[in-house]
């Protein structure tokens, strides 16, 4: 398990970590804008204060099922809560040899909570702390390469930047970042960095100068996989806050157009903004308010990007908190979201022209198996498959991801 650097603990820390845990677990907010919010409203914490309650409040959603079993219960109160993250720091290694002698920590006796631990720990779904019927799923769609996959899931990821080419190149960025502090290690053909170490980038000169976003190394390899040029015509149809279109705009160098749809226009207007720190010049963004906005665009697009919804299971790291929320029924859902995008956007392509089927899933039931099912229908004749990724974590340490590569026949 990964451990937080040795924190002299104070009990106002753990106190936010246990009240984050418990909007979390107990009034079902999203991990990420709760810690967002948690940091926000503890302006006197230093970096490193910071970091204790980011890192300890995510490791103990990844391990929460672990933890609660620990406990001996489903937690309710911010009682519990602070219980929770002792367990965690037991167990984690980072409260050294004993927690300290507070009343909150009074039932927790450190030698019964590791002895089980290790005993809980020798079973999958507790060592890597995910409910059942997901296990069961990612084992029968998955096979060997589940147990790996999930270790992999529980690891914290990395931050990578992206950097944007209609303002910058990689290694100029770097030297900007650099001259500010932040210190970056290049990965991969494009224009991927990672950071050494995590720092918040988004209060950089380099940042607010929109030389880079924030986007991992498996999210940049989409927009390549497409393949757009300048002068041609893109359709981005579930662009949501816009990561991929803006990569897009910068492999079109802002010449031909970029057209963003998504069903729900806040997000487009979030792209909005971010297109214009980014330099991105040439999208169009258009929110998907019935079917004719779609139907306007059939065979119109050189190039077309299919990111449709999917459970996010390749992207667990990011949030943890996803596979509490998950359920079955949800994923089926899913599946049938994805191959009616499928079906009904695809004749935005026109003839010769190409499109992305993209997800950040690591089943093969929202990957492989939907493209199949596309080309063997009618809607998918026209296609051919010319090629598919499927990266799993335990790959390259990035995250989990998949995109397909179709192409649509000129007309003869």
């Amino acid at each position: 398990m990964h451990k937080t650097d040795h924190h002299k603990l104070q009990p106002l820390l753990v106190r936010a970590v246990a009240q984050a845990l418990y909007a979390i677990f107990r009034e079902d907010r999203h991990a990420d804008k709760v810690i967002e919010y948690t940091l926000r409203h503890s302006p006197k914490a230093g970096s490193r204060d910071r970091a204790f309650i980011a890192e300890t409040t995510y490791e103990a959603v990844r391990y929460y099922r672990l933890y609660a079993e620990l406990l001996g219960k489903m937690p309710e109160n911010e009682d519990d809560f602070w219980k929770i993250a002792g367990i965690h720091l037991l167990v984690s290694g980072n409260a050294g040899a004993a927690l300290p002698e507070w009343r909150e920590f009074r039932d927790l006796n450190a030698g019964d909570i590791l002895a089980r631990a290790g005993e809980l720990s020798a079973g999958r779904p507790f060592r890597e702390s995910i409910p059942d019927w997901l296990d069961d799923m990612g084992s029968l769609e998955l096979g060997v390469l589940w147990d790996e996959t999930l270790t992999w899931l529980n690891r914290p990821a990395q931050v990578v930047l992206r950097a944007n080419r209609l303002k910058t190149d990689r290694a100029a960025l770097q030297d900007a970042l650099r001259a500010e502090s932040v210190d970056t290690k290049s990965v991969g053909q494009g224009d991927a960095l990672v950071l050494t170490r995590r720092q918040n980038v988004f209060q950089t000169r380099a940042f607010k100068a929109g030389l880079f976003e924030v986007q991992d190394y498996s999210s940049q390899l989409v927009a390549p996989f497409l393949a757009p040029e300048p002068g041609m015509r893109v359709v981005d149809a579930c662009a949501g806050g816009g990561g991929k279109t803006l990569h897009l705009a910068a492999l079109l160098q802002n010449r031909g157009s970029l057209i963003a749809l998504d069903t729900f226009g806040w997000k487009l207007d979030e792209l909005r903004q971010r297109a214009r720190r980014a330099g991105a010049t040439n999208i169009e963004t258009r929110p998907i308010e019935n079917r004719k906005v779609i139907k306007r665009l059939y065979g119109s697009a050189d190039r077309l990007l299919l990111d449709v919804p999917c459970s996010g299971l390749g992207v667990l790291r990011r949030n943890p908190d996803s596979k509490w929320k998950l359920q079955p029924g949800a994923i089926r859902n899913l599946q049938a979201v994805q191959q009616e995008i499928l079906q009904s956007y695809s004749p935005i392509v026109k003839a010769g022209g190409r499109l992305v089927y993209a997800t950040c899933s690591i089943l093969p039931s929202e990957n492989e198996a939907q493209v199949r099912q596309f080309l063997d229908s009618e809607a998918g004749k026209s296609f051919r498959l010319v090629d598919e990724k499927r990266i799993l974590p335990q790959d390259d340490g990035f995250d989990g991801f998949f995109m397909a590569l179709l192409e649509k026949a000129s007309e003869s």
